[in-house]
């Protein structure tokens, strides 16, 4: 699995256009097979989504690697994640950020990438079997949040606890499966600065 791993940073990540080492070294590292279904193992480094249940997908590699490179995650930052799935998007960014908190609504979902995090070392993540769509005031502000699911417009209650200084990075569209990715920044003021990037394909943000 290293020699795959190897060869979808360098043909599906570098090629494509995502420079940020850090990121590249992390998903060169973490173990991607390890969080799909057995059977879907030797496909895990495809350039693709793959299903994980209840109607969820992880994401592809390079999706992943796009919307990690564009919060520029520094050591110290605290983020939150939208939509922890099978938990592989809430591993990148553990190894890039101090603390992450991940929500995930389904319970299954929830219970399984805990544990696959936790067994796999990646101590500093809570998941938490939440809806997302309020965000989590407990431990806001965050400085980085990402959003794993499509929401058919930016929720509130994210942007209010997004740190000053901070980016956020959420799918939108009205038609699922069909949004563009949105990023969203504060200034040091508080201002709130938003802007478009490629479209992307993704799962409903539910907001209830």
């Amino acid at each position: 699995m290293e020699n795959l791993r190897k060869d979808m940073v360098e043909n599906q990540l570098r090629q494509r256009g995502i420079t940020d080492n850090r990121v590249l070294d992390v998903m060169g590292t973490i173990p991607r097979h390890l969080f799909v279904n057995e059977d879907l193992q030797n496909e895990a480094y495809m350039d693709g989504p793959l299903p994980i249940g209840f109607g969820q997908t992880i994401s592809q590699p390079y999706i992943v690697a796009y919307m990690t490179e564009i919060l520029k995650l520094e050591q110290q930052h605290s983020v939150l994640e939208v939509g922890t799935g099978c938990g592989y998007q809430a591993a990148v960014l553990s190894s890039l950020a101090q603390k992450v908190i991940s929500l995930e609504r389904i319970k299954e979902l929830a219970v399984s990438s805990r544990k696959q995090l936790q067994e796999l070392g990646f101590a500093n993540v809570d998941v938490i079997n939440a809806n997302g769509w309020n965000g989590y005031q407990k431990g806001a502000p965050y400085d980085r949040i990402i959003v794993t699911a499509g929401a058919k417009k930016v929720p509130e209650a994210l942007i209010d606890q997004l740190a000053n200084s901070g980016i956020m990075v959420i799918p939108v569209g009205k038609i699922m499966f069909s949004q563009t990715l949105r990023i969203i920044s504060k200034d040091n003021n508080g201002n709130v600065i938003k802007k478009k990037s490629l479209p992307v394909r993704f799962v409903r943000l539910v907001n209830k």
